[in-house]
């Protein structure tokens, strides 16, 4: 069985963008996008992910990733 990863950190690179610049453009805590850009969750809601990709300019398939085991 596979697995869903969070790709945060690349593309927030890619964008040079900081945790605590997304954080404050998402409407979310440092501690909460940290979990989310370090695989640490696993749950998502749709309003986080939508602000996350208006902020990053990117898709959800971006962010997402699945991974075979």
């Amino acid at each position: 069985m596979g697995k869903i990863v969070l790709r945060l950190d690349r593309v927030m690179a890619d964008r040079k963008m900081s945790l605590n610049e997304l954080a404050e453009r998402v409407g979310i805590s440092n501690v909460n996008l940290s979990k989310l850009k370090n695989n640490r969750v696993t749950a998502i809601r749709f309003s986080t992910l939508q602000a996350i990709c208006e902020a990053l300019d990117c898709q959800p398939g971006d962010i997402l990733e699945f991974e075979r085991q």
